[in-house]
C-alpha cells in the first residue's frame, strides 16, 4: 500500500510501515501543491494539522482507503465525509494524555505561585517576596469540563495535592472515583474555583467558554485550556477579566493561531490577545501542551500499529 505521511512524525511510524512492507512516501518534505499531488494514487496518508482533510481536498482521492491522524483532535478530517466513502480514520488520543496532564498541571501552578512574575522579576534584580505570595491549589475545587483521556489525566495529576476535583461530561455516565465527583455543568459552575477545558471542538463546542458560561461560574474563577483555542470566546474570558469575574487564565491553545497549529493566524494581534500578552494573570504556550519528546513517539507508534491491524 502505497502511504504518504503529510506531517514529519517520530521515525518509528515509517519504520514500522516500511517493516510491513508498504511504500511510504515522505510528503512533508514537499511543498503542500507536490503532497496533495502524491495522495491521487494514494491508499494511505498520515496526517497531524499540516491542512484539513476535508470533503475538498478528500474527493479526487478515489483510492484513499485509510487515515492515520498522529494525534487527539479530529476537526480537520471530515469523519462524515471517510464514513460515506468507506473510508477508515484512526488516531492516537491516549499517546499525549499524560502529556497534557502535566502541561495543565504546570501551568496552573505557574499562575496560582506566581513563578512566571517571580522568575522575571528576580532576573531583572527585584526581590519581593510579599507581593509574590502563592495560593494552594490543595485548598481549590478543580472542575472538569469533559472526562475522556485528556480529562482523566489531568485528575490523576491531581490526585495527589489534595483539592476537591469535580467533572462533567456531556456524553459519559458513571466515571466518578474516589477521587473524582462527577457532577453537572451548573454543579460545577457553583463551585469550581478552577475550570479546566478538556473538550474536542466541534459546532457544539465552539466557545463554549463565553460570557454566558462565566456569569453561572464563581466570582474569581481561574481558567485552563489546553483542548483548542476556538472552545474559548477570548474577548469575553478578557472583559471577564478586567471586570474581576475571572482572576486569571491559562491557555496552551489560543484562538487567534492557524489551523495548523504551527503559529498565530495574524501578525496584527486582535485587542484582547494584546491585552493577554501584557496580563501577569495570563499564562501562555504555542499549543505544546501533548508536544513531548515521550508522546511524540507514543502517538506516531500507535498509529502506525492501528494502521497494520487494518491494512496488514
Amino acid at each position: 500500500m502505497k502511504i504518504v505521511l503529510i506531517d514529519d512524525n517520530h521515525p518509528v511510524l515509517e519504520e514500522l510501515l516500511l517493516a510491513a512492507g508498504h511504500q511510504v512516501v515522505r510528503g512533508y518534505a514537499m511543498d503542500t501543491v507536490a503532497c496533495k499531488n502524491e495522495l491521487h494514487d494514494a491508499e494511505g496518508a498520515v496526517i497531524r494539522s499540516r491542512f484539513p482533510m476535508d470533503a475538498a481536498t478528500l474527493t479526487p482521492l478515489t483510492a484513499l482507503k485509510v487515515i492515520g491522524r498522529v494525534g487527539a483532535g479530529m476537526e480537520n478530517i471530515d469523519l462524515n465525509f471517510c464514513a460515506s466513502r468507506g473510508i477508515q480514520v484512526v488516531s492516537a488520543p491516549e499517546g499525549n494524555r499524560d502529556a497534557v496532564g502535566e502541561h495543565a498541571l504546570g501551568m496552573l501552578l505557574m499562575l496560582l505561585h506566581r513563578l512566571r512574575i517571580a522568575d522575571r522579576e528576580v532576573r531583572a534584580g527585584v526581590w519581593l517576596r510579599a507581593e509574590n505570595r502563592g495560593t494552594e491549589l490543595g485548598m481549590k475545587t478543580v472542575g472538569l469540563v469533559g472526562y475522556g483521556h485528556m480529562g482523566s489525566s489531568f485528575a490523576e495529576k491531581l490526585r495527589g495535592f489534595g483539592c476537591r476535583v469535580m467533572a462533567y461530561d456531556k456524553y459519559k455516565t458513571g466515571f466518578g472515583t474516589t477521587w473524582v465527583e462527577e457532577v453537572s455543568l451548573d454543579v460545577l459552575q457553583r463551585n469550581a474555583d478552577i475550570v479546566s477545558l478538556h473538550v474536542p471542538l466541534t459546532e457544539e463546542t465552539h466557545y463554549l467558554i463565553n460570557g454566558h458560561f462565566l456569569s453561572h461560574c464563581k466570582p474569581a474563577v481561574w481558567l485552563i485550556n489546553t483542548a483548542r483555542g476556538q472552545c474559548l470566546n477570548t474577548a469575553e474570558v478578557v472583559a471577564a477579566m478586567k471586570r474581576g469575574q475571572v482572576q486569571g487564565v491559562c491557555l496552551d491553545v489560543i484562538e487567534y493561531e492557524k489551523k495548523s497549529f504551527e503559529s498565530l493566524a495574524t501578525h496584527t494581534l486582535p485587542e484582547p490577545m494584546q491585552y493577554l500578552l501584557q496580563c501577569d494573570q495570563a499564562v501562555l504556550a504555542p499549543h505544546i501542551a501533548g508536544w513531548t519528546h515521550e508522546s511524540n513517539y507514543k502517538m506516531s507508534r500507535l498509529v502506525a500499529e492501528r494502521l497494520l491491524q487494518m491494512i496488514g
